[in-house]
């Protein structure tokens, strides 16, 4: 099997040869490839090229295409900041007031620069790798967290607080959302394997279940239906412990879920084994970044073990790795999954 049979049978529920392996590494590829971010974020050769050198230096089965979490934001009028050798991220709220998304006119995400440079660099790799190596799709961030990032993380929350705010609240949703879908398709025309997104902040660990079920659910939801009407299976991100909304997660109908470290891989097995994917989710700071490749492998089994009566996992960190993760971190991860 190739890496993107051996993926592809996993979301289709069949057993593949050995357990696949898609890891977010996009800041230590840009690294490795020599690239700083101020040039590298503007240049779709450099940044597939940076994805294609990793593949080939490790043998990965998908490329996890991601550049930072700002970029749909940004095209929704967040200030964006871009610092010279690290990724972009938001940087303040765009909407001082919630009864300003009253006036919110809809964005077309297709005319944003930064949005073209992820499809053509997405392009580049699915025109490099074809059916070889599995190429996902990221679509940056769903509404809830996108939301969020309008109107600023502790005035979001404290929005939602109040019942008086929740049809505004759902209008500026809906605003997000639908900007979202265009990502989406804009991403299914690349050619791309697969389609993701985060939401981050939709999680515990800063919301309630029941505000999740409330605001975060009803769109994520949407969205995978958009991805599966244009063919794509859909995987989900949520940052923090999950545990007390796997129930509500697998009402989204997503393919798969990407989850944080901070989940009990345990838990997560129990929920998803007989109807969706788990991927992930080592550590990538302690484990991948700071650990030893001894640490790295041991790690690795464990899922490994975790997951040994069900085909539905990939093995992945909980989030993005940092830029100077040890190579031998890397090959540790590679190493187990040949070893289990």
């Amino acid at each position: 099997m190739n890496g993107y049979q051996r993926i592809s049978a996993v979301f289709a529920g069949e057993r593949p040869d050995r357990v696949p392996v898609i890891l977010h590494n996009f800041m230590m590829a840009a690294r490795e490839a020599g690239h700083v971010f101020s040039q590298w974020r503007q240049d779709p050769e450099k940044i597939a090229g940076s994805f294609i050198r990793a593949v080939e230096t490790y043998g990965f089965d998908g490329v996890m295409f991601d550049l930072d979490t700002a970029t749909l934001a940004g095209a929704l009028g967040v200030r964006v900041e871009q610092p010279e050798d690290d990724p972009a991220l938001s940087h303040g709220a765009c909407l001082q007031d919630l009864a300003e998304v009253d006036e919110l006119e809809p964005v077309d995400v297709g005319a944003d620069s930064r949005v073209q440079v992820w499809l053509e660099a997405v392009r580049l790799l699915v025109a490099h790798f074809g059916d070889e190596v599995l190429v996902r799709g990221n679509c940056d961030q769903a509404a809830f967290s996108l939301a969020s990032m309008m109107r600023g993380s502790a005035e979001w929350m404290m929005d939602l607080t109040d019942p008086d705010n929740h049809e505004r609240a759902r209008t500026l949703l809906d605003h997000c959302g639908e900007a979202h879908l265009q990502f989406v398709r804009l991403m299914a025309e690349t050619g791309a394997h697969m389609a993701s997104c985060g939401d981050s902040p939709a999680g515990p660990s800063l919301v309630s279940p029941r505000m999740y079920r409330d605001f975060a659910l009803p769109w994520e939801r949407r969205i995978v239906e958009e991805a599966h009407r244009l063919g794509l299976p859909s995987v989900i991100h949520i940052c923090g412990r999950t545990e007390p909304i796997l129930d509500d997660m697998l009402e989204t109908g997503a393919d798969g879920f990407d989850l944080d470290y901070q989940t009990d891989a345990r838990v997560a097995h129990d929920k998803l084994k007989n109807s969706a994917v788990f991927v992930g989710n080592l550590d990538p700071s302690e484990v991948l970044g700071r650990g030893t490749p001894a640490l790295v492998e041991q790690k690795c089994l464990e899922l490994i073990e975790i997951f040994a009566d069900t085909p539905r996992f990939v093995l992945n960190a909980g989030c993005a790795i940092p830029a100077d993760t040890p190579p031998e971190n890397v090959r540790a991860m590679i190493r187990a999954t040949r070893r289990a």
